[in-house]
């Protein structure tokens, strides 16, 4: 079950952020570190963008022995097709290994805002000694760490889960950021997971790329897949459990526990979404998974769906719509779909035809703030979910003057 928590839940991590000078208004923190008392196993997910962040290239090549111990993340600037990005990445990491026990190269490195512009790094610089004195292990300190990789979101997005491996407590803490910029294949969204499980790097990346697969490239916002996009993960093993090294019992009981934070974090962002007013989850069952996820996927990106659940109207047509250009081959003869809401359920289509259903309470159900679009095809077992949101008259007004 998750819980109230975060990134310095696990044993061994503390977190903090400050206000560094990136961002315009000093209300807003905009430089984040995470530190763990040791080295880790660390395994990582980026954009499928050809575009790609200075800072991502920068870590990767740093965590290609699957090793880190810090994490420090700004925003504000995406550091991203700046001549001296590489130069200014590396520079973050040369900081930390400065002002902390932690080596350069053992640093994942992030950043996020506005693409192009020039990231002056000495406003980092001067300030992180006080970054580094604030560090602590309170929840607090994972709120706070939270808020310094926030854009244009408007709420925290953190949550912890504790269960038990060789009869020893386990806990992941994860944050995360993202509400713009939102697609499946990573969206402009920054994840960072932390665990005091012991579990090596290969298994750790086997489990965050299965994971990803049914969370984070099952999110859509707006349909585009930004440049920054990074989910990273360390294990620092304080827990003291086996240490996981084959996929066993405990692999994929890990692998669970995981992707329910993973998941909580989805809704969440899928919640925050820019200009959102409402929650759209989409559930789709078919024969195979894979079918299931495209279907879900291609629901939850419609534009036209999308204005439809702002709109509280049940055109379940858009749905359909949105399934057959999916590229996805189906029976749409066994298609059944269901808007639903709390204990509110109906059907709007059968065997891919329309209902005599009653409107009033489908506009009960598409008026609340969670919304699911349940979708069976034939006898399918295979059941994929996707989230996103309804697209509003805000999402323009937002993007319209992002930069400025």
């Amino acid at each position: 079950m998750v819980i109230k928590g975060g990134v310095t839940s696990p044993k061994g991590f503390t977190a903090n952020a400050i206000f560094c000078g990136l961002k315009k208004n000093p209300q807003k923190k905009d430089l984040s570190l995470i530190v763990s008392d040791s080295l880790c196993s660390v395994a990582a997910v980026y954009t499928t963008n050809v575009v790609k962040g200075a800072p991502l290239i920068v870590t990767k090549q740093n965590i290609s022995n699957g090793e880190a111990q810090a994490v420090v993340c700004n925003s504000g600037n995406a550091n991203t097709c700046n001549e001296n990005g590489i130069e200014i990445a590396q520079k973050m990491c040369e900081i930390v290994e400065k002002h902390t026990s932690v080596k350069k190269e053992n640093v994942v490195v992030a950043s996020t805002g506005v693409i192009g512009q020039p990231l002056d790094v000495s406003p980092i610089e001067a300030n992180f000694e006080t970054l580094v004195q604030g560090l602590g292990s309170s929840l607090e300190h994972s709120h706070t760490a939270n808020k310094g990789i926030l854009t244009t979101d408007t709420m925290l997005k953190s949550c912890a889960i504790k269960f038990k491996l060789d009869n020893k407590e386990i806990t992941i803490g994860g944050m995360a950021k993202g509400s713009g910029m939102i697609h499946p294949n990573m969206a402009t969204m920054l994840v960072f997971i932390t665990t005091d499980c012991a579990i090596s790097s290969k298994l750790l990346k086997s489990a965050i790329q299965d994971d990803t697969k049914a969370s984070f490239n099952m999110v859509s916002v707006d349909g585009d897949t930004s440049t920054n996009d990074m989910y990273v993960v360390l294990a620092n093993g304080k827990a003291e459990n086996e240490l996981i090294k084959r996929k066993n019992a405990s692999y994929y009981t890990f692998k669970s526990m995981l992707n329910e934070v993973t998941t909580f974090l989805c809704k969440q962002i899928a919640k925050d979404g820019e200009g959102a007013t409402k929650l759209i989850e989409c559930v789709v069952s078919s024969k195979n998974i894979q079918m299931s996820r495209t279907l879900a996927r291609s629901v939850i990106s419609s534009n036209l769906v999308k204005a439809a659940m702002f709109g509280a109207d049940a055109n379940w047509g858009r749905v359909l719509c949105a399934m057959g250009y999916s590229g996805v081959k189906f029976d749409v003869n066994k298609v059944n779909a269901y808007f639903e809401s709390g204990t509110d359920k109906i059907k709007v289509c059968e065997n891919g035809q329309s209902l005599d259903f009653d409107e009033e309470l489908a506009k009960k159900i598409l008026t609340q703030k969670e919304i699911k679009i349940v979708i069976d095809i034939g006898k399918g077992k295979k059941t994929a979910t996707a989230w996103g949101c309804d697209l509003t008259y805000d999402y323009v007004k937002i993007n319209g003057d992002y930069r400025t």
